[in-house]
């Protein structure tokens, strides 16, 4: 396949792919994924023209939050194999031209970790300042109103040692206190322990929550919160988010990345804030920050009102906040959020498709989203994810976005073996990649095609943007570089569109039945996109 010439450096040009791992490919029999399934799936991400993987954390854990609560940063739990077959998994990638992202967790451990543990052990320990402890409010109770992303208080009391310790996520999971230089040390030896075997950076969570309020202040309420929303939206977080400290942190992991020179190493942040904070983790072209801090416009914002009005204003509303010099990058879906299919319908999760693919910037796709998965509804006696199985009103359970892919007809969408950790949707007959591979106009090859038109045409990869009048339901708009000039056309709608004057050679459409010149006008079927080359 060939590539258009640019200046770009290699994540610029690439598509990322995100593998949860326990979902992936099953090779033990044991019903959960692991890292040789992995390995047994690479070609098809070369089939499907992606060119990272960011696997989902795989280090040692109690599986708590599945990976989330790491035990032990330098090894590989034997749920998903051994330090071995991550090497083989490294080699074999890098063999076929793929990079390897790996998911750091800086926030926070699990309580088993050995930091922790003698973190625990008495408030005269080595490691006590290792994490966040603070004595009780006075009069008794947590240190001030913080509040879980998963409910409850963000405080859980040692009775033994009479204090509490934050934790933004389960009481299992600790927070580390990055106001410790140590910390901060042994936290970049963990990135040296990976990248010294050969990983080509990490996608870092929560990185907007590494550093908290020196003076521990109670968060003012929010007055927009009303009842139904998420508990912990209750207050403005002014005190745990976006400290300014963090940025210093994550300067020094960019310099660390930095240090390894070519091939270049790179961070993605999870960073889930405004646009005009979110940005600064960009840093400068001094001093920088991540390579791409995650832009989750769509997600929040357009994914819930898939209105051409709203997808418009979340684009330009990033496109305006973007310093001249960084790179920006689009998501449409995770392992905490519902699939993209699940929350516009198949159809339109092509259209939304074709807008990853040729907005400027990096795209990531979540694994099972090229043949459209929608994730299948859990049985309360079979919901694994621990946070929604505790208090599913502050957060709902993530299991149907982790469903296992769906690769054959065989029994357990050839998974696995045995009945996998969560159940396969019942239309794994229909829906799954060896169906979808010989079928031409199948979701799974009009991804392909996408990722193909993408890597080909040097508007696409670094070409400018701008939004053009389209009828109402449309979203339209051109990407243009030297010569090259696209229009991209998506229709919103479930009814029939007409785009006055906007003739051109037509080279994709969303239905994939459609190829050749319009002129004058172009017509859009129902939830049909378009690709038209116009210069």
């Amino acid at each position: 396949m060939s590539t258009a010439r640019t200046n770009l450096r290699w994540w610029q040009t690439a598509a990322i792919y995100q593998v949860y791992p326990r979902s992936f490919q099953d090779t033990d029999g044991d019903g959960v994924g692991d890292l040789p399934g992995v390995i047994r799936r690479l070609d098809h991400l070369c089939d499907l023209g992606v060119d990272a993987v960011w696997i989902n954390p795989f280090f040692r854990s109690p599986m708590k939050d599945f990976g989330y609560d790491v035990s032990d940063y330098c090894d590989v739990d034997p749920t998903f194999g051994t330090l071995a077959d991550f090497d083989r998994l490294l080699a074999e990638a890098h063999r076929r031209g793929l990079r390897v992202l790996l998911d750091l967790v800086p926030n926070h451990t699990s309580d088993r970790h050995p930091w922790f543990v003698e973190s625990h052990a008495d408030r005269g320990s080595p490691k006590r300042d290792w994490y966040v402890w603070r004595d009780p409010a006075p009069g008794g109770g947590p240190p001030n109103n913080w509040i879980s992303f998963f409910g409850g208080p963000a405080w859980t009391l040692d009775r033994r040692t009479g204090q509490y310790y934050l934790h933004h996520f389960l009481p299992e999971q600790p927070d580390l206190n990055y106001r410790n230089p140590e910390v901060v040390e042994a936290m970049l030896d963990v990135m040296r322990f990976w990248l010294d075997r050969g990983a080509d950076g990490f996608r870092v969570d929560v990185l907007w929550m590494l550093v908290e309020d020196p003076h521990f202040r109670d968060e003012p309420d929010n007055p927009a919160w009303r009842p139904g929303m998420r508990p912990r939206d209750r207050l403005i977080h002014c005190y745990t988010d976006d400290q300014l400290e963090t940025h210093e942190i994550v300067r020094r992991m960019r310099a660390l990345l930095d240090a390894y020179g070519e091939p270049e190493r790179i961070m993605v942040g999870e960073i889930y804030l405004p646009y005009p904070k979110l940005v600064r983790y960009y840093g400068t072209p001094q001093t920088p920050e991540c390579h791409l801090p995650y832009n989750f416009g769509l997600v929040e914002r357009a994914l819930g009102d898939w209105r051409p009005e709203v997808v418009r204003a979340v684009v330009e509303d990033y496109e305006a906040h973007l310093p001249p010099w960084a790179w920006p990058n689009w998501v449409l879906g995770n392992h905490d959020r519902p699939r993209v299919a699940a929350r516009i319908g198949s159809e339109q999760a092509r259209v939304a498709t074709m807008l990853l693919c040729t907005l400027r910037g990096t795209p990531t796709i979540y694994y099972g989203d090229e043949i459209a998965m929608t994730g299948t509804e859990v049985p309360p006696d079979r919901v694994r994810d621990l946070p929604g199985l505790r208090d599913p009103l502050a957060h709902p359970p993530r299991d149907p976005a982790r469903t296992p892919m769906q690769w054959d007809d065989s029994p357990y969408a050839g998974f696995s073996v045995v009945e996998p950790w969560l159940p396969v949707h019942p239309d794994y007959r229909t829906r799954n990649v060896a169906a979808q591979r010989d079928d031409p106009r199948s979701m799974l090859n009009l991804t392909r095609r996408l990722l193909r038109l993408r890597r080909e045409s040097v508007a696409f990869l670094e070409g400018t943007y701008r939004s053009v009048t389209a009828p109402q339901g449309v979203f339209a708009f051109v990407r243009a570089a030297d010569r090259q000039r696209w229009l991209v056309a998506l229709n919103l709608t479930g009814a029939g569109r007409r785009l006055e004057g906007e003739g051109g050679e037509v080279v994709l459409s969303t239905h994939m039945d459609r190829e050749g010149r319009e002129r004058n006008a172009l017509e859009l079927r129902p939830h049909e996109g378009v690709v038209v080359r116009i210069a």
